[in-house]
């Protein structure tokens, strides 16, 4: 059964950083797309970055320049890097991959506030 554990999230003032993590377990890591979404108050979850399995990465007009995906395969592990936070930012982070059905993590809270 694949599982994915997110981590990192936080209090952080405007124009902070934060790095958020997502460890995937049960499936060869390799062989998956890996995707960042997250929900703000009271908004849809939508779609912030995609990394794909050779490495190429996607992302949301709205975190271009400022996010950073990136994944580490010896340590089954994906990463989010957030720079030049901004209060429109704060949301619920979660981690996504396909393997045969939608797979969540649970999620982890930016706050971005000062």
């Amino acid at each position: 059964q694949v599982q994915l554990v997110e981590s990192g999230g936080g209090l952080v003032q405007p124009g902070g950083s934060l790095r958020l993590s997502c460890a995937a377990s049960g499936t060869s890591f390799s062989l998956n797309a890996m995707s960042w979404y997250r929900q703000g108050p009271g908004a849809q979850r939508e779609l912030v970055a995609t990394i794909s399995t050779g490495g190429f990465a996607n992302y949301a007009d709205s975190v271009k320049g400022r996010f950073t995906i990136s994944r580490d395969g010896g340590k089954n592990t994906v990463y989010l890097d957030l720079n030049s936070l901004k209060r429109e930012d704060t949301a619920v982070y979660y981690c996504y991959t396909f393997w045969g059905k939608d797979v969540w993590g649970q999620g982890t809270q930016v706050t971005v506030s000062s």
